[in-house]
């Protein structure tokens, strides 16, 4: 092997040892800001400190402060990258690009259920408490309910406006659609494997009869 070979192949091996530690740090980061968010949905903001967290992660404070310098930069943090995660699920959704408007509500509603349930439980809570949080995080956090209430009102407003779904009124439907969707991890959180993914598909179900779809009728 010659000089360039031999550098090339240390250059691409660096590139690769440091992608790695890269998305170790990554995944660290987002298990202190799943956890942070947890805490913070259990107790409230103010009731949180930096050592709860690092206690319930079982780090040392030190260690905590090596990813986040204080308790305001960690719940921003938690609430921007949880939230955006959220969201660009949701508004990637294949099922949810194209088709009749049943078919992509469904689609919405058992994503965010199973985002709810088995992978960001602590970031919904997280959201519901806002009244709880500085001015600032406060205020992102409304924007973002916001954000993620249109993007369930523009499918039912479609669906309403072509004549696939029948409500009473959209705010009504909004409003009894995400009461539900909140509570989906205390309903279904206990649940497994099968019985959660069939617990799921039955919750976005019964949701679709908010706009006049009983089961197993979605367009």
């Amino acid at each position: 092997m010659g000089t360039q070979e031999i550098a090339d192949s240390g250059r691409t091996a660096a590139r690769l040892a440091s992608g790695r530690v890269q998305r170790k740090r990554d995944q660290r980061i987002l298990q202190i800001l799943k956890t942070a968010a947890e805490l913070f949905g259990e107790r409230g903001y103010d009731a949180v400190s930096l050592e709860d967290v690092a206690e319930r992660l079982d780090l040392t404070k030190g260690s905590l402060y090596y990813y986040f310098s204080s308790k305001d930069e960690l719940g921003t943090a938690a609430i921007e990258t949880l939230g955006e995660q959220w969201m660009a699920r949701l508004n990637e959704l294949p099922e949810a690009q194209d088709g009749p408007p049943g078919r992509r509500l469904q689609a919405l509603l058992r994503e965010h259920i199973t985002i709810a349930v088995r992978d960001y439980p602590a970031a919904l809570r997280l959201f519901l408490v806002p009244r709880e949080w500085p001015e600032t995080q406060r205020a992102r956090i409304r924007e973002l309910r916001r954000a993620h209430d249109a993007v369930f009102r523009r499918v039912v407003e479609e669906g309403v406006g072509s004549g696939d779904f029948t409500v009473t009124s959209v705010e009504t439907t909004m409003r009894c659609m995400h009461a539900a969707m909140s509570q989906a991890p205390d309903w279904l959180g206990q649940l497994t494997g099968p019985d959660r993914d069939r617990a799921i598909g039955e919750l976005a179900a019964t949701l679709m009869m908010l706009v006049g779809q009983p089961p197993g009728g979605q367009a």
